[in-house]
């Protein structure tokens, strides 16, 4: 598994919709919505929905 915590396995399962996503997952979001472009600050980014 390489450091990660055994309930973290997601191997071979059907990923289930994240509440929460990583800062580059919403910064993404952000970048394809135009709310957020290169150089801007990456803390107090806006909150975003989870894309399923």
């Amino acid at each position: 598994m390489g450091g990660r915590h055994s309930s973290l396995k997601s191997t071979g399962k059907i990923r289930s919709k994240r509440n929460v996503l990583k800062r580059f997952e919403r910064i993404d979001i952000l970048t394809k919505t135009g709310r957020w472009k290169a150089g801007d600050k990456v803390l107090g980014i806006p909150k975003t929905k989870a894309i399923e």
